[in-house]
C-alpha cells in the first residue's frame, strides 16, 4: 500500500462531511468509507466520482477528516493531492464539489479535467 501521506493534502469541509455523514444515515450505515476516485473519461479526459464502501482495498490509502474515512487508490492519488471536497448549494443546484489544483483543463460542465 501506497504511503498515506501522498493524499494527506486532501481536505474535505464540515459541510461536505455533514452531508456525507447524512447519505450514510440514508443508507442505514454510518460505518462506511467514501471513496473518491479519478477514472479516464469525459470530455477532457479524466472525471471524478465518489461512492461509498464498507472496507478499503488493497492499494487504498485511508485518510479522516471531520468524521469522514476518505478512500483514495493509488492510481488516483497523484490526481488529488491538495484537492478540496466540499459541498455546495445554489439556485442552480446543489452537490459535492472538488477544488483540485492539480487541474490544467476543465469542460464547460465541470465533470471532468486534465493535468499536464
Amino acid at each position: 500500500m501506497e504511503s498515506a501521506q501522498h493524499v494527506q493534502s486532501i481536505t474535505v469541509t464540515p459541510k461536505a462531511a455533514e452531508k456525507v455523514a447524512e447519505f450514510m444515515k440514508q443508507e442505514g450505515n454510518t460505518g462506511l468509507f467514501l471513496r473518491v476516485y479519478v477514472t479516464g473519461g469525459g470530455c477532457s479526459g479524466l472525471s471524478y466520482g465518489m461512492g461509498f464502501e464498507e472496507k478499503p482495498d488493497e492499494d487504498d490509502s485511508i485518510i479522516e477528516q471531520n468524521g469522514v474515512k476518505v478512500l483514495v487508490d493509488s492510481y488516483s492519488q497523484r490526481y488529488l493531492r491538495g484537492a478540496n471536497i466540499d459541498y455546495v448549494e445554489s439556485l442552480m443546484g446543489s452537490g459535492f464539489k472538488i477544488n483540485n489544483p492539480n487541474v490544467t483543463k476543465s469542460c464547460s460542465c465541470g465533470h471532468s479535467f486534465s493535468t499536464e
